[in-house]
């Protein structure tokens, strides 16, 4: 259904089978049939785009609805944006090939904050002003969800309607409002109004900010009606949860080209770093027989031959010992193969062992997040050396001879001896897998370490931490570099630049939308890769705004300061968040929450039960 002058330029682009649709189990209906249209944007690539599990859920569950009509729209690469430009085509969705500007909603997922540029450039492309100020008519509704609006301050100009939490029912509850609007010729004054009364979604601009003199946050208050604190949605049960019978298969590969079964929500751990562990309690799980399930039919309407598993912690469900053996009855049979992303190292039984064999023999993949025993107290990562170091034991004496290490730097007290660390207990991995006498004789190990650049973020114990400049990271890099003994080890880290841009916008206010405007108009897109990023050109943009990045990233925040995302409730309370960063400058960890609730607060959002299972 692609338009012929879309068609005539397909030529002249890399790839185009990323602009044409028509893929297996994409979803067709008769546009005069429909009350709503919802175009659904991915500000990536779409071999980025396609691996994302949020949109697969909502793609479907919107076409579940006979008045609704849910397309695809991926960010168009440079030469396909190039093209589209010259001729003067408008943003497409993929099912129907019609322009999204005449959709009634465009939805964006902001899943990490260098999208923000492709966010303008995709609704620019479109037609569509890019100021929420600028769009007077009821539709296009323009809204956003994902992990980056639990502070959606910094793009608050932009959006009609933020979504916070899950998005299952605050959709379909916004749908249903929207469509009674358009029928009453309700006005978009009137519809926002109503809309921010439904429960995870909050509208930016029924609320003002003010600044005090020093340039932190005074005042974000509620105008009229609107609430004072705006609560996350949240699916209360995974069993009676929507999820998708079919993925739509892409006509080329994509990053994660494979059926996905969701296990579970949220996580037990408490790591003080990870934003994920924190916005998404309480921790909720699918039972054995629904995983299964799911999996069977999306595998079946797929004819994908890898299946994963998607959590925060794959090993840390209750009954994972029973699920693998579940799913190891027929994937092997039907040559299906079992990825199991997310392993813990201080649960990785020898049980858990003998159907991983059954399953796959490539690397494994831990994340010790810290090199020294103090430094993984202070994060509450809560495993010692001795647990990295018999879990690799245990891989090596089974036949494995690759480990992939996660770690952060530039973590709260870090310092260079926690650098050296990390050296050390990668080469303390190498040593034990030498040391095994059972080994097949000739076989080497590999060793990958894999070092990010720590990012203090929202609703997080580090959320008031200062974040490392991008000198001391790279003298940490080098410092790293020059402490690893062995070939045998190989590092990879993040660069700097891109750091310091997501540390702003990942803490950032209502100020920084004229900063990323100005950026988009002067020329920057696709910020998260490499190529494409124009770092000179943001320094130059903050300048002309007269503001100071390192602001947002180099100064300890105090505790009573108003931070930028306080008016919204992610249901773990900042007193604990509070308590919690206390402790970890005392070097004190919080055990998990099936050992000890901790009273995060997360438990109010779903009836008292922070746990849920079958």
């Amino acid at each position: 259904m692609i338009k012929k002058e879309v068609e005539k330029i397909l030529g002249y682009v890399q790839k185009p089978a990323r602009y044409v649709g028509g893929e297996l189990n994409s979803v067709v209906k008769d546009k005069d049939s429909v009350s709503l249209r919802y175009a659904f944007c991915f500000p990536d690539t779409y071999e980025i785009g396609m691996s994302h599990l949020g949109m697969k859920i909502l793609y479907s569950m919107m076409n579940e609805r006979e008045d609704t009509w849910c397309e695809r729209v991926f960010a168009p690469d440079i030469d396909m944006e190039e093209q589209m430009r010259k001729h003067n085509i408008p943003l497409y969705a993929l099912e129907s090939g019609d322009y999204i500007k005449n959709f009634d909603i465009i939805g964006f997922t902001l899943q990490y904050e260098l999208c923000y540029t492709n966010v303008l450039n995709m609704l620019d492309l479109a037609g569509v002003p890019v100021f929420s100020k600028d769009r007077k008519e009821l539709t296009p509704i323009i809204c956003c969800g994902g992990p980056c609006t639990c502070n959606p301050e910094p793009v608050a100009d932009f959006f009609d309607i933020v979504f916070l939490g899950e998005g299952e029912d605050s959709n379909m509850q916004l749908l249903d409002l929207l469509k009674d609007c358009k029928e009453k010729d309700k006005s978009k004054a009137e519809f926002l109004e109503m809309a921010s009364k439904i429960q995870g979604i909050y509208v930016p601009s029924l609320y003002k900010d003010s600044y005090n003199e020093d340039g932190t946050l005074k005042e974000l208050k509620p105008i009229g009606t609107a609430p004072e604190t705006v609560k996350k949605a949240i699916v209360a049960n995974l069993n009676k949860s929507y999820y998708p019978k079919e993925f739509v298969v892409p006509f080329i590969q994509v990053v994660h080209d494979r059926a996905v079964a969701e296990i579970f929500r949220g996580c037990i751990r408490g790591c003080r770093f990870c934003q994920a562990g924190f916005i998404y309690r309480p921790i909720r799980e699918k039972s054995v027989e629904t995983i299964n399930e799911q999996a069977k039919a999306v595998v079946k309407s797929t004819g994908y031959d890898e299946l994963s598993l998607c959590s925060l912690s794959t090993s840390d469900h209750s009954k994972v010992n029973e699920m693998l053996t579940t799913l190891i009855d027929w994937t092997v049979k039907d040559k299906i193969n079992l990825s199991l992303p997310s392993l813990r190292v201080d649960n990785f039984s020898d049980e858990l062992v003998e159907k991983l064999k059954l399953v796959r023999r490539s690397g494994l993949t831990f994340a010790p997040e810290a090199g020294t025993q103090r430094m993984r107290d202070v994060i509450n990562k809560n495993i010692t050396e001795e647990e990295v170091l018999s879990t690799c034991i245990k891989a090596f004496n089974n036949g494995w001879t690759s480990v992939k290490l996660y770690f952060m730097m530039g973590l709260p007290t870090e310092t260079m001896e926690d650098i050296e660390g990390i050296a050390n207990l990668a080469m303390n991995v190498v040593h034990a897998f030498y040391r095994n006498p059972d080994r097949e004789k000739g076989t080497g190990v590999q060793v990958s370490v894999s070092c990010s650049s720590f990012i203090p973020k929202p609703f997080t114990p580090f959320q008031w931490e200062p974040e490392d400049s991008m000198d001391l990271l790279k003298e940490k890099q080098k410092h790293l570099l020059e402490s690893i003994p062995s070939k045998k080890i190989r590092v990879s880290y993040h660069e700097t630049p891109s750091s310091l841009l997501e540390g702003v916008f990942s803490r950032g206010d209502r100020r920084l939308s004229k900063v990323i405007f100005d950026a988009f108009k002067g020329g920057c897109k696709f910020d998260s890769w490499d190529e494409h990023f124009k770092f000179d050109v943001w320094l130059k943009v903050f300048e002309n705004n007269g503001i100071d990045p390192y602001f947002y990233t180099k100064r300890r925040r105090p505790f009573d300061e108003l931070l930028p995302w306080d008016h919204l409730d992610f249901g773990v309370s900042r007193k604990f968040l509070r308590m919690e960063n206390e402790k970890a400058h005392k070097n004190e960890t919080t055990p998990h929450c099936r050992i000890k609730c901790a009273g995060c607060g997360a438990n109010k959002l779903n009836g008292g039960n922070c746990d849920a299972r079958d």
